[in-house]
């Protein structure tokens, strides 16, 4: 392009302009979509979140106005009356103890089969990869038999246990990529120095792939926070339910009391932990992808 502008008469300096602009301009479907659904997923949330602090009254004769008092009660009624707030502490133990142990198991593995060659490792990372190809839902009945027999269904154990299994092939994928992208000369410099291979992963790899590692924490607990059908399907007593089912349960208690301000304050009760999560760790989560954590 620069020799057909040279000898068209025009610099090198205006052609790589013009080129520059003509990307640009290629790239303009991609904003005005992209946009487009930023905005209304940012008018959702907020309309939500202002909803939850009005009354029912003002709700349907005002939809698009501020609240005129704040209706801090809807909160206490969807926290206290509809168990939100015991369906809340059940999802951060489910959730927080899945994500420590799909960390703890998928990272060594993660590390052993981008570093160490040995026979079959490349049929073990495609049986891993797979696994993130099966569907949920034939999954259903051998899992629900395979925890009837270890007594574990109903029971938040049974979950865990559920969330760990079935997230450890993507996370492992996602590691995989990552561990592969470091230096190898650090981890031969440490061998020198006579570090054991535990030694190696512990104190010069895992610290070097903590980007990723986030990265993976976060895209597991977001999945899991948000999880709905396998805590359906394996989660039957209220005292044992996580958030998504308590707000499931506080729906159908709509059809019959229509406090829709406590649904609406539920709602910014499961969404809030997420949220707040991507705006304090969003940096890092996207430095660790560009970093390499995801090829």
């Amino acid at each position: 392009m620069v020799e057909q502008a040279v000898s068209t008469g025009l610099s090198p300096q205006p052609a790589r302009t013009a080129l520059s602009d003509r990307r640009w301009i290629r790239h303009i479907p991609a904003y005005l979509v992209l946009g487009g659904w930023s905005l209304f997923t940012i008018f959702t949330i907020g309309w939500i979140a202002l909803a939850s602090l009005k009354s029912n009254r003002e709700v349907f004769r005002e939809p698009w106005k501020l609240p005129t008092s704040l209706q801090f009660v809807n909160y206490e009624r969807a926290w206290n009356s509809a168990k939100l707030g015991e369906n809340f502490f059940n999802s951060v133990l489910i959730v927080g103890v899945s994500v420590l142990v799909i960390l703890l198991v998928s990272a060594p593995a993660s590390y052993i089969l981008s570093r160490v060659k040995f026979r079959g490792r490349e049929l073990i990372t495609m049986i891993y990869i797979a696994g993130i190809g099966i569907p949920y839902p034939l999954l259903f009945i051998p899992l629900f038999a395979m925890l009837a027999a270890m007594g574990m269904t109903n029971s938040k154990e049974g979950l865990i246990l559920v969330y760990v299994s079935l997230s450890i092939p993507f996370t492992v994928y996602i590691l995989t990529g990552f561990f592969s992208t470091l230096p190898v000369d650090l981890e031969e410099a440490a061998v020198i120095d006579g570090a054991s291979d535990f030694q190696v992963f512990r104190h010069v790899m895992l610290p070097l792939a903590s980007p990723g590692i986030l990265t993976a924490a976060i895209f597991n607990f977001i999945g899991l926070w948000n999880e709905f059908q396998l805590a359906l399907i394996f989660i039957q007593d209220p005292a044992q339910r996580p958030l998504s089912l308590g707000l499931y349960s506080l729906k159908n208690s709509m059809t019959y009391t229509g406090d829709w301000v406590g649904l609406f304050a539920g709602v910014v009760l499961v969404m809030a932990p997420t949220i707040l999560l991507f705006i304090i760790l969003s940096e890092r989560m996207i430095s660790g992808i560009t970093m390499g954590s995801v090829k």
